[in-house]
């Protein structure tokens, strides 16, 4: 989850029994190195360590500064000078500076979204003996990372917040939802799938393993825990009655993306083909919504969230892992005998 959660989250989630993960996506190196340290300093649990596999698009003037000109009339409200905002991608792409330094970590698990990486860097992966996941938003993309040598499939249905993984297609109305999903992959592959997408508490673990999954993946859930690093604008949206009406949208970063609806998605619409491509449109966002949120508003923040955040409450996230896995109070210790979210076997 990557803007909300660094090494705190991925720490207590692996210390409560399931496999916490490190978002890469806007992490430099540098920054890369220091929470993949501290991690490794407070929990020798297995860890999953998540890329984006995107290649980064050529500039288009043209689509810029039509842009541009859609986000002046905000930039104009906010007193601030749309000429002045810097170029910037804002996400990196898994390359082999990323692979240098995981390498001498080893995480036990690397992630990835929106397919895979070139060949000869998911080689070097597997080569230390990394269990290699990837997203699959539609049966035939399933198939492909099964082909293409993954060793467990994330099935990730149309509820769950933050990008979509959709990669062989930008067709949108391909995407459907977790339970409609998952049983189509887990018939279509042999590798184990994990399901993602609305689950948030135990009912929607056992329906998933029910439909064959092998293990759940879990975010939104998560986003309110005081590990997390999730905005104060972004929590109360999470918690209020705006966060039962989510759409996609293209708006923050070029590429469809489940959030809360604010401002900007009403009216612009929340998929435009003003945007640029993913990951471009970031840098003209970032000065509105700082400006806004100094206001204590969100209308032009990227309120990520899944169509279920019913689960998202201010508990320490060792509680989520216990609530999705069915324990009460007084088995909570035998979560440390179990592995949950995206660790569970066949």
């Amino acid at each position: 989850m990557a803007g909300v959660q660094g090494a705190d989250l991925a720490v207590a989630v692996c210390e409560a029994g399931g496999l916490g993960a490190l978002p890469c996506a806007m992490l430099g190196v540098e920054a890369m190195r220091d929470e993949l340290a501290s991690i490794r300093s407070r929990t020798s649990r297995p860890l999953n360590v998540n890329f984006f596999c995107h290649t980064p698009p050529e500039p288009d003037a043209g689509r810029q500064a039509r842009w541009h000109r859609a986000l002046a009339p905000y930039y104009a409200e906010f007193g601030l000078d749309i000429a002045s905002v810097p170029a910037g991608a804002g996400r990196r792409p898994f390359d082999h500076q990323a692979c240098d330094l995981l390498e001498a970590v080893r995480p036990e698990v690397v992630s990835f979204h929106f397919g895979l990486p070139a060949p000869e860097l998911l080689e070097r992966v597997k080569a230390w003996g990394a269990t290699v996941l990837s997203s699959a938003t539609t049966v035939e993309e399933a198939r492909w990372l099964e082909a293409h040598g993954v060793d467990a499939i994330i099935a990730q249905g149309l509820e769950a917040g933050g990008h979509r993984g959709i990669f062989l297609s930008d067709d949108l109305t391909t995407q459907v939802g977790t339970f409609a999903l998952l049983p189509q992959v887990v018939a279509a592959v042999e590798v184990p799938v994990i399901a993602a997408g609305g689950i948030g508490d135990a009912r929607g673990v056992a329906a998933a393993l029910a439909l064959g999954a092998a293990a759940v993946q879990v975010g939104t859930a998560f986003l309110c825990c005081p590990e997390a690093t999730t905005s104060r604008i972004h929590r109360q949206a999470l918690m209020s009655e705006a966060a039962r009406h989510t759409a996609l949208t293209n708006l923050y970063s070029g590429r469809p993306a489940r959030g809360i609806v604010t401002r900007l998605m009403r009216e612009l619409g929340p998929l435009s083909d003003v945007a640029p491509a993913f990951p471009l449109a970031t840098a003209a966002i970032a000065p509105l919504r700082a400006a806004a949120e100094a206001q204590g508003s969100g209308d032009f923040s990227p309120l990520w969230a899944g169509q279920n955040a019913s689960g998202c409450r201010e508990v320490p996230a060792a509680e989520v892992i216990a609530e999705l896995a069915g324990y009460d109070e007084g088995r909570r210790g035998q979560a440390e005998e179990e592995v949950f979210c995206q660790g569970r076997q066949k």
